[in-house]
């Protein structure tokens, strides 16, 4: 199949590029670069069923020869830890614009050419939910004017425009609301949690934990992600459909701070510091009712699996 991937040399986009081009899928990979980055793609770059386009969707899409059969959006800062110096507090307009006026300019391709569309959705809509685990039917939680709305509104909105090209215009949307996902790949200088904590822990540094530590993710590793968002696009009759994509494995900050620690062998000390950031949930975990029921997909990846493959990655950086 000719598939479009947006944000391809992020880190989701490129191990999705990745696996496509395995199967012998013909993508073209459109990314600004602006969080990408071509060592996502290297390996694959100059595999002949791979195109690399450097574009930024919220200007209108370059015409094109080739006819998508499938498209994932997936361009957009993501929204990493509040300290990240490439975090939505640095890139906000970039945020809200890719996916309002990006998700519009890349809908009108799939319209088009009669693509399946996949948008890219997150946890966050959810923001800090009051509803646990979470499914698709709860609205969410959220401040449309706090720090994180730049992101979590954008989300939001994108949906939006997702659904009207599906129920006006026929458009054939899916919309994927990916939950906390880890691997390789992810760079060290977003300090998301994980990262932060295996790297202070080989360096012998105190790891430490947000607030009380008492918050929870569960956490999803890369493959698994890469497996749902797949099994999404190509299922027959997903059309419109919302679904969770993410792990049921809940674990406290410092539950995972206690892992790391084990896992590295490090005598690291955990220290506790500053407040949470405004806005941020205290309980995130997902509903995966729908995703196994029409999918048959779940997490395969254990997290003692991840989390050394993890270390064994940050140890190579």
């Amino acid at each position: 199949m000719k598939i479009l991937v947006t944000g391809g040399a992020g880190f989701i986009g490129s191990h999705l590029c990745l696996r496509l081009v395995e199967e012998g899928h013909e993508i073209t990979c459109v990314d600004n670069l602006l969080t990408g980055s071509n060592l996502n793609i290297k390996k694959i770059k100059d595999n002949e069923n791979f195109t690399f386009l450097e574009h930024n969707v919220i200007d209108p899409f370059p015409k094109s020869k080739i006819r998508f059969d499938i498209i994932f959006h997936l361009a957009s800062p993501a929204s990493p830890n509040h300290h990240s110096k490439i975090s939505y507090h640095a890139l906000p307009v970039e945020t809200m614009l890719a996916n309002t006026v990006g998700t519009m300019n890349i809908l009108k391709v799939a319209e088009q050419d009669k693509a399946v569309f996949l948008f890219s959705s997150s946890s966050e809509v959810y923001g800090d939910p009051e509803q646990h685990p979470q499914k698709e039917t709860y609205n969410g939680n959220v401040s449309t004017t706090g720090p994180r709305s730049v992101y979590d509104e954008a989300k939001r909105f994108g949906e939006t425009i997702t659904a009207y090209f599906h129920r006006d215009k026929k458009v054939d949307t899916r919309i994927a609301r990916i939950f906390n996902t880890y691997g390789p790949g992810m760079l060290k200088s977003d300090l998301r949690m994980l990262v932060s904590f295996i790297s202070q822990a080989l360096e012998k540094k105190p790891i430490t934990v947000f607030g009380d530590g008492k918050q929870t993710r569960a956490l999803c590793y890369i493959d698994d992600m890469v497996e749902g968002l797949m099994r999404f696009a190509f299922s027959k009759n997903t059309g419109g459909e919302i679904i969770n994509l993410g792990s049921t494995d809940e674990h406290t900050v410092l539950e995972y701070a206690q892992m790391v620690k084990k896992l590295t062998n490090s005598p690291s000390e955990i220290i506790f510091s500053e407040k949470l950031p405004q806005n941020d949930p205290l309980r995130r975990q997902p509903d995966l009712t729908k995703a196994e029921k029409i999918l048959g997909w779940h997490p395969k990846t254990s997290l003692e699996e991840g989390i050394n493959k993890m270390i064994e990655y940050i140890k190579k950086l």
